[in-house]
């Protein structure tokens, strides 16, 4: 795990931007892993100035969300299909066809979570894989249990991940479900990039970099990954 500690969430932004930069660069048809939330968007506004100067592409690229709630239209504002598109697809030249992202009102959710994986597969894996952390460890919707999930998989979402997210909720209507790429599907992507920033997430960045390698923290199997970089502001990372 190579922990890299910067001044603040724009510093972060350069530096993992950056790297996907270089990856797109090297690699016009990559496979991307995609993430949601406050984390990324500094990034991913990042890799927008740099497609708006000529510098890179995304007309070869293929992407994977890591997870979206059930019984959300893909239209409502919440919807990570809606971020994705507002934070990042609508200002690139990616094609919609490209774009895969779980969809949490199929009526066969284990037909569409075995798609999921399949089709990553087929691609041959996802070149690099970003990631934020939840307050209470989480990686995409992984929440803390008893043992670690494999493939891509439905899952009840905690207390603890529903009050941090119901801000965007404020009708109070927040999904208590979703869909997530497992552990074991997170795990196999040739690079990992996790970004946390705020002290509201340094004791699971503690517990990811510092703890016992266990379910109870998801985010801590990331020691056990070849290539695993995290990005940490100075406030996230005041525990280590």
């Amino acid at each position: 795990m190579d922990i890299r500690i910067l001044n603040n969430a724009q510093e972060i932004a350069q530096a993992v931007g950056d790297i996907f930069s270089a990856q797109l660069k090297e690699q016009p048809r990559s496979i991307l892993g995609l993430a949601t939330g406050a984390s990324p968007v500094p990034t991913y506004q990042y890799l927008i100035d740099l497609y708006k100067k000529g510098k890179i592409s995304f007309k070869d690229v293929k992407t994977f969300n890591l997870d979206e709630y059930c019984d959300l239209p893909r239209e409502d504002r919440n919807s990570y299909y809606s971020f994705m598109f507002e934070n990042l697809f609508s200002h690139v030249d990616i094609l919609p066809e490209n774009v895969n992202i779980l969809d949490g009102n199929a009526v066969d959710v284990d037909a569409e979570c075995a798609g999921f994986d399949a089709r990553i597969e087929k691609m041959g894996g996802i070149d690099i894989q970003l990631l934020g952390i939840g307050t209470n460890g989480h990686i995409g919707f992984n929440e803390p249990a008893e043992a670690f999930t494999e493939g891509t998989f439905k899952v009840k979402l905690t207390n603890s991940t529903i009050q941090s997210n119901k801000i965007y909720f404020p009708d109070g209507h927040m999904p208590r479900y979703a869909l997530t790429m497992g552990i074991g599907s997170i795990m196999k992507a040739k690079k990992i990039i996790l970004i946390a920033t705020g002290e509201a997430k340094a004791q699971a960045v503690k517990a990811m970099a510092k703890g016992e390698v266990a379910p109870a923290c998801p985010a801590s199997v990331l020691q056990n990954h070849a290539d695993a970089v995290i990005f940490l502001d100075k406030a996230a990372a005041s525990l280590l």
